[in-house]
């Protein structure tokens, strides 16, 4: 028989261990959501993040790897500093870095990363600014392991950017990669410096190997203005901008970005150049066909607004130059087009079509039989019929001879009649309108 003096008191023990169990509960919630403060308040009141730079992701070919002794037989960049340029187009108080590990087949070990402002502010400095370095962590680490396939984002770091100014990134990772698969950017146009140990917090590289080459890098985000907002460019080696000066920044996308920098209504807008030489729209070329990259390349990035879409002449002139083959790739290509417009539309992105520029000329795209140009008038004139894009740019009638109008004009190809100089670059870049920016909130 139970004592009846007992019970009351077995009651207010478990009653007092129950509010001491509440307590440490919310005790440990209110811990959690304080160290989880941080992160939530990177996005700060007015601000987002979006994308300033990006390089489209590639596996390296085997002659754009880093030189020996970078290089190795079943290795790349052990026990190398690697620091490069990149030129950012939306400013603000604070940045991050992703790394992309996309085509490597190992894991890719980062063992320390600097960021700074290089000296004098030019694209592909190997010196950086006295007292702007800064050391990137990745949740809170100086280390961080990239895993195959992946990316990794670094943490928020306080760094004020200012738009069109160039950043510098330096990288060293103490065990490389083991092997071969190397991501990168081989058509940087811009100087990037390897040299062996680890220099990531050295003001300069004295004796550094010179490569044209970004590697590991694919994107740098800033936290802009509720404003800013950013256009992405989808395209390949004339949008990549082979023929351009290297370390110059007169791509066409850099010309057009500096056309809408230099307008107040404008001026926050940020250009992702997503190109590579040689893609294409339907197949693998240099890096995954655009049916495969675009939710990698345009949907997934930060901030995006518009999309350019200017790709095609290396599908038609890849393809056989027969009446059948070229009607196939034509009608295939328009198909593309149209999933590309459906998908972008979906993430409320507005999409520009850009007619194709002349090939005419060019070894091996030109054929006798003109057959590769009546598909590319086929496919420009399609583009040009409303309703199929947003808008339509027309980089076919802004650079074709008039008198030849299969051929660029003379004084605006860089001599193989299918990639442009700086100049033919420039009247790309003016022939997209402005008033096509208008902010989407």
């Amino acid at each position: 028989m139970k004592s009846p003096s007992r019970t009351p008191l077995a009651t207010v023990l478990s009653t007092c261990v129950l509010v001491l169990a509440l307590a440490v509960t919310a005790s440990a919630l209110t811990a959690l959501v304080k160290r989880a403060a941080p992160a939530t308040a990177a996005a700060a009141p007015g601000r987002h993040w979006v994308n300033t730079w990006t390089g489209m992701p590639q596996l390296t070919e085997p002659a754009n790897l880093p030189p020996a002794p970078y290089t190795g037989e079943k290795s790349v960049l052990v026990d190398t500093t690697l620091r490069q340029t990149v030129r950012v187009t939306a400013g603000g108080p604070r940045i991050r870095l992703r790394f992309s590990n996309a085509y490597g087949d190992t894991p890719l070990p980062l063992t320390a990363v600097t960021v700074a402002l290089p000296r004098d502010g030019r694209a592909g400095a190997g010196a950086v600014e006295p007292g702007t370095l800064r050391r990137v962590t990745f949740a809170g680490r100086d280390s961080t392991t990239v895993p195959v396939g992946a990316q990794m984002v670094s943490d928020p770091l306080d760094f004020e950017l200012r738009a069109g100014s160039e950043l510098t990134v330096t990288a060293y990772t103490a065990r490389g990669q083991a092997s071969l698969a190397l991501t990168s950017h081989p058509g940087s146009r811009t100087t990037s410096y390897l040299a062996h140990g680890d220099h990531t917090r050295d003001q300069d590289l004295p004796g550094a190997t010179a490569v044209d080459h970004w590697y590991l890098l694919s994107d740098v985000e800033v936290l802009a203005s509720g404003r800013t907002e950013a256009v992405a460019l989808v395209g390949d080696s004339l949008t990549d901008g082979r023929g351009s000066t290297t370390n110059g920044n007169d791509r066409w996308p850099d010309q057009f970005y500096d056309r809408l920098h230099g307008n107040p209504a404008t001026s926050d807008i940020a250009v992702l150049n997503q190109a590579a030489g040689g893609n294409r729209v339907l197949n693998d070329g240099l890096g995954p066909n655009v049916l495969a990259r675009l939710d990698r390349d345009v949907l997934s990035r930060s901030g995006v607004a518009w999309l350019i879409l200017f790709e095609g002449v290396n599908d038609i002139g890849t393809a056989d130059a027969t009446p059948e083959a070229q009607r196939a790739v034509t009608d295939d290509l328009i198909a593309g087009y149209r999933q590309i417009v459906v998908r972008a539309h979906a993430q409320g992105i507005r999409v520009y079509g850009a007619t194709l520029t002349p090939f005419g000329g060019s070894t091996p795209y030109d054929d006798p039989a003109g057959e590769r140009e009546a598909a590319r008038q086929r496919v420009n004139a399609w583009i040009r019929t409303p309703g199929h894009f947003d808008a339509v740019l027309d980089f076919d009638r802004a650079v074709r001879d008039p008198e030849v109008p299969d051929r660029l004009q003379p004084a605006l190809h860089a001599g193989d009649w299918l990639h442009l100089n700086p100049d033919g670059y420039g009247v790309l870049a003016a022939a997209v309108p402005a008033g096509l920016f208008r902010h989407t909130s």
